[in-house]
């Protein structure tokens, strides 16, 4: 199961999300962290219906803590491909352990063309492709440093945005019922050749969805013209 140091793990083909990857991500969120988030962080999810049928959509939530990844792949319909910085793919066994659970390897600075192709791989498998718009983790209660570029991939691929709000995942809990985590899925926005009216209309959803208020914090995001909760 090992892979080779050299590999490129920003690619990934419609193939290798098989069966393997699939049991092994379920084994590992559904069950092994599921139990977790349901006997310590008492996991509420809301929204179940409005996950689409097929798979030509993409997984984007707000970001709060390391957990989030796996605790969407747990109560996700269908088994979720991230992106991961390539930094951690120099790590022997998390290269490992991400490539077995079907993350990939990204440039977080610019968007690569190997990006774009892996992407629409995933769209010919089972799997959907799932992303952070903040590109990192953020304060609790506000959303800042929104990305553009989950709004062009939707374009490029032709899959709609689902948005995710998570709150809870910040507070580090290991004593059981102390913790509560609530994942409210909204509608899916269509995508557009206007990718900045789907950044504006993420926004606005996980700001429904999670109460946080959307901080703009340069003059690009001012520009997006986003109504701010509260």
């Amino acid at each position: 199961m090992f892979r080779d140091k050299d590999k490129n793990y920003t690619k990934r083909k419609a193939s290798e999300f098989n069966k393997w990857r699939t049991f092994l991500q379920i084994l590992v969120c559904r069950y092994f962290y599921g139990i977790r988030l349901k006997f310590v962080y008492r996991i509420e999810v809301q929204g179940l219906e409005n996950v689409p049928k097929d798979n030509k959509y993409i997984v984007c939530a707000n970001h709060l803590s390391t957990l989030d990844p796996p605790m969407l792949a747990a109560v996700m319909p269908r088994r979720i491909s991230f992106m991961a910085k390539q930094e951690l793919f120099n790590i022997p066994f998390i290269r490992w352990w991400l490539d077995w659970l079907g993350a990939f390897a990204v440039n977080r600075e610019s968007l690569s063309p190997s990006t774009i192709k892996t992407v629409m791989e995933i769209k010919k498998s089972d799997w959907v492709f799932g992303i952070f718009p903040q590109g990192t983790r953020g304060v609790p209660g506000t959303i800042t440093g929104v990305t553009k570029g989950f709004a062009g991939l939707a374009k490029i691929t032709k899959c709609d945005v689902l948005p995710v709000g998570i709150t809870g995942t910040d507070e580090v809990k290991r004593i059981p019922f102390t913790g509560k985590i609530i994942v409210r899925i909204g509608k899916p926005i269509p995508y557009s050749d206007k990718p900045e009216d789907v950044v504006e209309k993420w926004i606005d959803a996980i700001q429904e969805l999670t109460g946080f208020k959307y901080i703009p914090q340069n003059d690009d995001d001012k520009d997006l013209g986003v109504k701010n909760n509260g």
